[in-house]
């Protein structure tokens, strides 16, 4: 547990795969503290927690999940029942927790849709292997209280900044962002379109870094990777990263049609194992989403081609 300005711990647990960490946050506040994000519900929780609760001068009153994916939002019933605290939660975030975990259908709606998109099945078996895997660690909390932009939380004001996930939700305060996803500093958060989705996330998070600019933080606490002291430089450097990539995946395109499977060859090469192929073709799929609305690219029955 590492201390941070203003009395801010943070927390960082393992994860079976890439980035292979999480970051959690405590934030001091009125009547015990504010748990942001949870990691993911890995075996052993009392052992994992055990510690943390142990060494904290008060107790966890609330707990706020930025996002539902599951090394943010997995370990959520285990912190509930560990701590007593009530769990609070984006409105449309949850909505996506009961469409996607709270299926059983979701592995196969996943492969199915990026199926007709070009996936070879080989591929798409594979990811069905892995939700198999992974399902027992997502033990997301059930009935949160709802959040929308403009609530506080213990002083801290919640914004809706979509984009890594439709429903994504940051905390702001005195000049410092709890910034879940929405930024970080040694990577570029994925943006990706999937079923059931918002159908233009790579607009939508375009717009929310717009916003991150003009609100103007002077910390971010990203939910991997180091703190990230300059946020405005660091939203306006993932802004150029997507014009670079939408016109990387324009030049992709030509007057045959292809398929986003296509595509994601064309921007991040086959040397990827299922799980980062299926980042790379949700990822093609958002940026060609985001050129249709331009006028840059065209949507012909599921493939794409130039204007």
């Amino acid at each position: 547990m590492a201390e941070l300005p203003d009395g801010i711990r943070r927390l960082t647990f393992p994860l079976p795969m890439g980035p292979l960490h999480v970051h959690c946050y405590l934030l001091p506040g009125e009547g015990g503290w504010t748990l942001v994000d949870t990691g993911l519900g890995l075996p052993e929780a009392e052992a994992r927690w055990e510690p943390v609760l142990r060494g904290l001068d008060g107790p966890v009153a609330r707990i706020v999940v930025t996002h539902f994916h599951p090394d943010h939002a997995g370990g959520g019933e285990d912190a509930r029942r560990l701590t007593g605290a009530q769990v609070l939660q984006g409105e449309r975030d949850y909505e996506q927790c009961e469409q996607v975990w709270g299926r059983e259908d979701w592995s196969e709606r996943l492969a199915d849709y990026l199926l007709g998109h070009g996936l070879p099945e080989p591929v798409a078996e594979e990811l069905r292997h892995e939700s198999r895997i992974f399902g027992p660690f997502i033990r997301w909390a059930r009935d949160p209280l709802r959040l929308a932009e403009g609530d506080e939380v213990d002083g801290w004001k919640v914004l809706e900044l979509p984009g890594h996930a439709d429903g994504h939700i940051c905390l702001l305060r005195d000049g410092v962002l709890v910034a879940g996803d929405h930024l970080l500093g040694e990577i570029t958060p994925t943006v990706g379109l999937y079923p059931d989705s918002r159908p233009d996330p790579l607009g939508d998070y375009l717009a929310s870094l717009e916003r991150t600019i003009e609100l103007a933080p002077k910390l971010a606490l990203a939910g991997h990777g180091e703190l990230i002291a300059d946020p405005v430089s660091r939203a306006r450097e993932i802004v150029e990263h997507h014009r670079k990539r939408l016109d990387e995946t324009a030049a992709a395109l030509g007057p045959e049609p292809r398929t986003g499977y296509d595509v994601s060859l064309a921007l991040f090469g086959d040397n990827l194992d299922a799980s980062g192929r299926r980042f790379a073709l949700a990822e093609a799929l958002a940026h060609l989403e985001r050129l249709v609305r331009e006028g840059r690219a065209v949507r012909q029955m599921g493939a794409y081609t130039d204007s």
